[in-house]
């Protein structure tokens, strides 16, 4: 039996059946709907269609990270119960969190003296996350120690790929990601931004593409030029998606037939309540091992 607990932020974008399944432990991120505070549950509080609905409806949104004390009310069982705890968390290139977590875990290193306690920042989000965190609980299980599985993730967290892209730009307007002026002619043009995430862990904006067939094609041919092993990657995919499932399909279609040597079918998730605050529906997110991320 492991002598200790993998842990994560709910952000992940994993379902609860997922994380059970792999043996990872979470902590929610809290967001706001029309004033109303609720925590990033994996929908079960407010169900994903129901909250992308009601942003589409013009509901206002906002977004609380993980407080010090929630980190400490999250990881006090397991130190209770004699478990060390590797944490990982969301990218610190669009959260403070880490911040958080790395207090809450000196703090916690005081009152449990006997307790490893390391935290690292994932420099991921989404279900990029996911897949990090899936990949640590196979190597977990296959006999890694907590301080070598702690190594190989920061030595490893830039090969994590993240590729977005929108059909909707109203919520990156709304969240100042792009002028008024650019998303009304972007509307006009029917531009779909593609974005990735740098070597900081920051949301970048990559290239401006006419029409969503374009930019489906090419989020598949980004992956065929930074996968590992190129269209050979033998590795894992998820993708997660707001309110667009079938955006999310079609790409997974094209990955299966261009990857035929992919570990399983591509896994797709919903973007959480979270997360999706920023994005707002019709975006679509593709993560793969690959080569290290640069700027």
């Amino acid at each position: 039996m492991n002598d200790y607990i993998l842990s994560c932020c709910s952000v992940a974008d994993l379902s609860q059946e997922h994380f059970d399944r792999i043996g990872v432990h979470y902590v929610c991120f809290h967001y706001f709907l029309d004033g109303v505070e609720y925590p990033d549950d994996l929908g079960k509080s407010i169900s994903f269609p129901d909250f992308y609905e009601a942003m589409a409806n013009g509901a206002d949104t906002r977004t609380s990270q993980v407080s010090i004390s929630d980190y400490l009310d999250h990881w006090t069982p397991f130190l209770e119960d004699g478990k060390d705890i590797l944490h990982a968390t969301l990218s610190s290139g669009i959260s403070g969190t880490y911040n958080s977590a790395v207090s809450a875990a000196s703090i916690a290193r005081e009152r449990y003296p006997d307790r490893k306690i390391y935290v690292v920042d994932s420099l991921s989000a989404s279900s990029g996350f996911g897949l990090v965190m899936d990949t640590l609980a196979e190597k977990r299980d296959a006999g890694m120690s907590i301080e070598e599985l702690r190594d190989w993730l920061e030595a490893n967290r830039l090969k994590m790929h993240h590729w977005f892209f929108s059909t909707d730009l109203t919520f990156f307007v709304k969240g100042g990601r792009i002028s008024k002026t650019a998303g009304v002619f972007g509307g006009l043009l029917n531009i779909c931004p593609l974005m990735n995430m740098d070597d900081l862990g920051r949301l970048v904006p990559r290239e401006k593409i006419r029409t969503k067939q374009r930019v489906i094609r090419t989020i598949v041919d980004r992956m065929a030029e930074y996968a590992e092993n190129g269209t050979d990657y033998d590795g894992k995919c998820f993708i997660s998606n707001a309110a667009c499932e079938d955006d999310a399909k079609e790409v997974a279609r094209l990955i299966e037939e261009r990857f035929p040597k992919l570990n399983g079918k591509v896994l797709i998730n919903s973007i959480g309540n979270l997360i999706g605050s920023h994005t707002g529906p019709g975006t679509v997110a593709l993560f793969f091992w690959g080569k290290e991320r640069e700027r």
